[in-house]
């Protein structure tokens, strides 16, 4: 259902689709019959003249069954979702599959800095492809990343990846992904994280192998203009203040002069 409003493009976002899905058909049908037994009552013993109100203590084995056996269904129902649940978070999250490459990913207030390990593959060598709030990688190439964040909770969150993971002060929180679909997708900060939570986003760029060759030259020699930059209208590096307005108290240059 997810992926009719927001496309799928990682090798794992079927997985999390699927689970989401199977919880929706669950819950769904577990509301259409608690609605309609509940409507049903509400007909079928609702008020008539000559007829008075009985006192139910639910004391009675009988009683209590409308209480006990949804009860067990429910239950029952939580213990599959479990399972399904933990099959995916041991696939998406406990398992890394072997690398073709590696990224550093930082969050801070309120940017994102990426270095690619170029390649040698090994972060913080000469070859490393450092940008702000611009990452570019190759389809179908499995990328492992170490999550950092300066000062506080970030959470990098690539909605078509269905990839979400919280970056801890002082800790390297590790992940990765595989990227299935080129195109220029959204990065996005799912923690708050400070009155400049909400603009602290970013773009991920899925390339064909040439056209990763293309821009990583581009980007080396200084003459790209990333993707986040023409969203914010100016070509000047970042972190920078990249107002669009005029107003020396306005919230965008607020925001600017924290850099």
């Amino acid at each position: 259902m997810i992926e009719f409003f927001i496309p799928n493009a990682s090798s794992f976002g079927g997985d999390i689709d699927d689970l989401f899905d199977f919880i929706t058909v669950i819950i769904g049908v577990a509301f259409i019959l608690s609605l309609g037994t509940l409507i049903y009552f509400m007909i079928r013993f609702r008020r008539k003249k000559g007829v008075g109100a009985e006192y139910i203590t639910g004391e009675k084995h009988k009683e209590k069954k409308w209480t006990h056996y949804p009860h067990y269904v429910v239950i029952a129902l939580d213990v599959v979702i479990i399972a399904f649940n933990i099959v995916v978070w041991v696939h998406v999250k406990q398992t890394l599959p072997p690398k073709d490459n590696l990224i550093k990913v930082i969050g801070q207030q309120w940017s994102w800095s990426f270095v690619d390990a170029g390649p040698d593959g090994i972060l913080d060598t000469a070859d490393d492809i450092a940008t702000v709030n611009d990452l570019h990688v190759k389809v179908d190439e499995t990328y492992h990343f170490e999550l950092h964040s300066r000062d506080v909770i970030h959470n990098f969150s690539v909605p078509v990846f269905r990839l979400r993971q919280d970056g801890m002060p002082g800790r390297t929180v590790t992940g990765w992904f595989k990227p299935t679909k080129t195109g220029t997708f959204d990065i996005q900060c799912a923690e708050m994280c400070g009155y400049g939570h909400g603009i602290m986003g970013g773009a991920i760029t899925v390339h064909s192998e040439e056209s990763y060759n293309e821009t990583i030259a581009q980007i080396n020699n200084g003459t790209y203009e990333s993707h986040y930059q023409k969203r914010m209208g100016t070509k000047t590096p970042l972190p920078s203040d990249t107002a669009q307005t005029k107003e020396e108290g306005s919230f965008a240059k607020l925001l600017a002069k924290v850099f």
